[in-house]
């Protein structure tokens, strides 16, 4: 990361004064809430604001659905058959709504609303680890090492997730970024980096929902009191904590302290307005519709996302989901190493294609399809060659993303893959220019700074452009 040799250094920060012993003590009491000091301190912003001109903003809101472990292009978006057979693999393409597109054979209900679709064919990161590939369309900065399990750091770049809810958050909801229904992590259980707010700290870290939500009324930690505390007690704590917060904080002037009677309230919303509370009552949903999303993990996260959109949350990251004991069996995830035909066709694209049409068909149906973007996307995608084992394994050199919504003209194509798609052939699109694009839709200027915790200015993108077929420019 050279960025940071060439930066003189800045003052030495200011750090708050030692708490007294009854201060802690009043800071502690929020455990018994279920909810951390870092949790609190995640509803703080610590950027500059940045300016928007022209037509950014299309996008009110956004569902972005990670598709952990890298989906084969091949497979989905980008088959190709006129290749040979180790090549196209033995599944079929079938025609799209869009005369002349087609898709894998995989994805007929997808193919259905390919007009309101504008899928990218040219995304490259030109790195075949999960983790730092990942890193990469995660935060439209690349990793310094292109290693596998690389750990989360404290110098890590914040995440588009982090970013979005901080630099743009949410009017209506006390959530303003969410990231469910788990995070992402290599096995065994080794977390990707670029998840959180990274260097920004807790503070910009995305609200990170572990559920199940094929329960009828989603459990999450910290959205409910804990066993035996009362609504009413939990209100009467929030009323004497503000009373002794009326002092307390009138005295503090120390970075991280000024503003901590604004979060804690913030905490006491998130856990008691009624929106955000609501939206996790999956139970009010018709039977109907929760089998149209899919009674599975990733359909009932999609479901929940769309609730959470239209209770008033800016972004929703809806990480795909990992099966009970798939740490045990070879292709966990969309990792397809082996028997790829097989997977994609019996249990990942009938999950995936049924949700993503009933999903988008849901929102136009509200009226939020126009407002809200909707991401499809992988950390890469899988190699051109079917292997010994019948997989097809990681390939970062040209894969697909697929976005609807917010106004996107649909019905399109950015980019092309070459004839066996192992190559970009047309137009390849880099993670600075998706996340560039992203932050424009959602009226965040891409090529504006903040400001780190040591005062030196960051640019939001890497020198990111955004897509003029998708903003318009």
């Amino acid at each position: 990361m050279s960025y940071l040799s060439k930066q003189s250094a800045p003052p030495a920060p200011r750090h708050p004064r030692p708490l007294s012993r009854r201060e802690w003590l009043r800071v502690g009491g929020l455990g018994t809430l279920g909810l951390s000091l870092s949790g609190l301190l995640g509803a703080q912003a610590q950027a500059v604001p940045v300016s928007v001109a022209g037509s950014f903003g299309r996008a009110k809101s956004c569902i972005l659905i990670f598709m952990s472990g890298g989906p084969p292009q091949h497979e989905t978006f980008d088959p190709k058959p006129g290749a040979p057979l180790e090549i196209r693999g033995s599944l079929g393409s079938i025609p799209t709504s869009v005369p002349g597109l087609h898709f894998s054979e995989t994805l007929p209900y997808t193919a259905k609303l390919a007009h309101r679709m504008a899928v990218i064919r040219s995304m490259t990161t030109d790195i075949n680890s999960h983790s730092t590939s990942g890193y990469y369309m995660l935060t439209g900065y690349q990793h310094s090492s292109k290693a596998e399990n690389m750990p989360p750091d404290h110098s890590d770049w914040p995440s588009i997730a982090s970013v979005v809810g901080t630099l743009k958050p949410a009017e209506g909801s006390p959530l303003s970024s969410v990231v469910l229904p788990e995070p992402v992590h290599n096995n065994p259980n080794i977390l990707w980096p670029g998840q959180n707010g990274g260097f920004m700290g807790p503070t910009w870290h995305p609200h990170l929902l572990k559920c199940d939500p094929r329960e009828d009324r989603v459990h999450i930690e910290g959205m409910s009191p804990p066993p035996g505390v009362s609504e009413l007690r939990i209100q009467e704590r929030s009323a004497l904590l503000g009373q002794l917060d009326h002092h307390f904080n009138s005295q503090i002037s120390a970075p991280g302290f000024v503003d901590f009677g604004r979060m804690q309230q913030k905490a006491f919303e998130v856990l008691h307005a009624p929106r955000s509370r609501a939206a996790f009552e999956l139970d009010r949903e018709s039977a109907a519709m929760r089998d149209a999303y899919g009674r599975h993990k990733f359909g009932q996260s999609a479901l929940l996302a769309r609730r959470l959109v239209e209770a008033g949350v800016r972004l929703v990251q809806v990480n795909w989901p990992r099966e009970e004991g798939d740490t045990a069996i070879g292709n966990p995830l969309w990792d397809t190493h082996s028997k790829n035909t097989e997977r994609v066709r019996d249990v990942l694209c009938p999950q995936f294609d049924k949700t993503y049409a009933t999903l988008l068909g849901d929102l136009e149906q509200r009226g939020l399809l126009d407002e809200t973007l909707v991401v499809v996307m992988g950390e890469f995608g899988r190699s051109p060659k079917i292997n010994a084992a019948g997989g097809r394994d990681h390939w970062g050199q040209v894969f697909s993303v697929a976005l609807a919504g917010a106004g996107i003209a649909g019905g399109q194509v950015i980019g092309s893959s070459d004839k066996i798609g192992g190559l970009p052939d047309s137009r390849p699109v880099r993670p600075p220019d998706l996340a560039a694009t992203l932050f424009h839709l959602l009226g965040i200027n891409p090529h504006g700074e903040f400001v780190d915790p040591l005062g030196r200015p960051r640019m939001l993108t890497n020198a990111g452009v955004a897509l003029r077929e998708l903003v318009g420019a």
